[in-house]
């Protein structure tokens, strides 16, 4: 493979592994010497080790389409993506400031709302949000931790800066897959681990475990955890089954609980009623209680809200998190930080305009095919307009939509996103954008994140859609310690 990794083009975008002279850059050396010292037939045989490995493991993902919805392999390329330690360490600074401000906001949203009262967030955007819950008003969490777990989508720009992409703080999904993909990697290539200091990823169960124990409202007594799952149909069932047997945990539908008269919540066992502290739910919001949200219904659990009110169960991520969760409430997160903090940002939001602005919508119209324009609430890739390459009757199109909700539209700059060397269809090495996804745990007394993350890879060249429901890939994130910390 040496000649592949010779050829290798760099040209018009920052490449995250190799220099423009064709040399790797110093923290992966040994990583592209490992690869381009073996053959075709070796790299054609470790890309089938990992498609064995994939299948003997089960790991799949839903994807849904014309009123079916059919389990795929989870698609891995094999050459990782590799993250210097020393970056890393400022990175994890950044997420944990940010989820620390946004859990700020959220507790200020459902209590005093000073925010708005200051006249930092608009009151317009929260009276327009799809995601605040009016039934959340008043409830304070332990800790006021409404968002334990955030996935924060980041990319880099094309000079190679880190920056926040987006949150995504009501269910957030993806962990397994991060935790699978090194698992995959540790069977292809078990030599390169034992050469390289790759950082571990491996507790990240036992983290979350402790942190769902640390919100049992019961003290003294070892907590009853449960995830709530929609479903088998769900795309994230595979998710949900291993987390729940990572940490040890009952795996439960709604109708495998119920809640009492005193606003406790039970699970019904083969050995009778046994109580519950702590819901990790994987329910959206407007499935989790037909006594408060959608009647119809049979996914959550009539009574849960009461019993979540009275103080009598943990809800993670609680109801209304999604608040947070919104395009036009992320180009906000910079002042947030300011306001609750007192800090400036120390990892950059992609530079964002705001549709419900007058001006900067003006802009966005007349720039429309330079821009990627988002929906405020959409996920997975779907409704986002590519500027540069939609058609023009597409434009005109989310130019109709703009006009006839501006709130619910954000538009930012077609990011010259960073690329890694992938394997292409024909076994070749070549460059791919990607995008990274870390998880951030938190407590209020203590953050966890991830070492890495998600990444995900567009594998169609020149895409920058990386989603794996639209055709996109996966690859083992790997944080390398620099020489003096090994």
């Amino acid at each position: 493979m040496k000649n592949a990794w010779q050829q290798y083009d760099t040209r018009g975008f920052y490449d995250e592994l190799m220099q423009t002279n064709g040399e790797p850059k110093a923290f992966g050396k040994a990583i592209v010497d490992h690869l381009s010292g073996l053959n075709a037939a070796e790299m054609k045989q470790a890309r089938g080790i990992a498609d064995l490995a994939i299948k003997e493991l089960g790991i799949t993902f839903t994807v849904y389409g014309e009123g079916s919805c059919i389990d795929r392999a989870w698609p891995v390329d094999i050459i990782p993506r590799v993250i210097e330690q020393k970056e890393w360490q400022h990175v994890e600074a950044g997420l944990a400031q940010r989820v620390q401000a946004l859990n700020m906001f959220i507790a200020d949203l459902y209590d005093k709302q000073s925010i708005i009262k200051d006249k930092i967030f608009p009151g317009e955007v929260l009276a327009q949000s799809q995601n605040f819950r009016k039934e959340c008003v008043g409830v304070k969490p332990k800790n006021d931790i409404w968002a334990h777990i955030c996935g924060t989508d980041l990319v880099r720009d094309g000079e190679g800066k880190m920056c926040v992409l987006e949150d995504n703080l009501r269910v957030p999904s993806g962990v397994s897959y991060m935790l699978e993909n090194r698992s995959v990697l540790k069977r292809v290539f078990p030599e390169l681990f034992a050469q390289v200091n790759v950082l571990p990823v491996n507790d990240y169960a036992s983290q979350l475990f402790n942190m769902l124990a640390e919100m049992s409202p019961r003290t003294g007594d070892e907590p009853e955890i449960v995830v709530l799952t929609p479903g088998k149909f769900n795309s994230a069932y595979f998710e949900h089954c291993y987390l729940a047997q990572e940490m040890g945990c009952e795996l439960v539908e709604g109708t495998d609980l119920l809640v009492d008269e005193h606003d406790v919540v039970y699970m019904r066992t083969v050995y009778g009623m046994r109580r519950v502290d702590v819901i990790y739910r994987r329910i959206d919001d407007l499935f989790l209680d037909p006594e408060v949200f959608a009647k119809d219904s049979v996914l959550g659990v009539a009574g849960l809200m009461r019993a979540w009110r009275a103080g009598n169960v943990a809800l993670v991520n609680a109801p209304g998190a999604g608040v947070a969760d919104d395009k036009v409430v992320y180009s906000y997160v910079p002042e947030m930080i300011k306001y609750y903090l007192g800090e400036e940002m120390l990892l950059p939001n992609v530079e964002t305009y705001r549709c419900l602005d007058p001006k900067e919508r003006q802009y966005v119209i007349e720039n429309i095919d330079k821009l990627v324009v988002k929906p405020a609430n959409e996920s997975g890739g779907y409704g986002l307009l590519i500027g540069p390459h939609a058609t023009p009757a597409e434009r005109e199109h989310t130019i109709a939509q703009i006009h006839a909700d501006p709130r619910n539209f954000i538009a930012q700059p077609t990011l010259n996103l960073s690329r890694v060397p992938t394997l292409d269809e024909h076994n070749d090495v070549a460059g791919r954008h990607v995008d990274l996804r870390p998880f951030i745990l938190s407590s209020g007394k203590s953050t966890y994140v991830t070492t890495g993350g998600l990444t995900r890879v567009a594998m169609k060249k020149g895409s920058l859609v990386v989603n794996s429901s639209q055709g996109g890939g996966s690859k083992d994130t790997w944080i390398v310690a620099q020489p003096e910390a090994v």
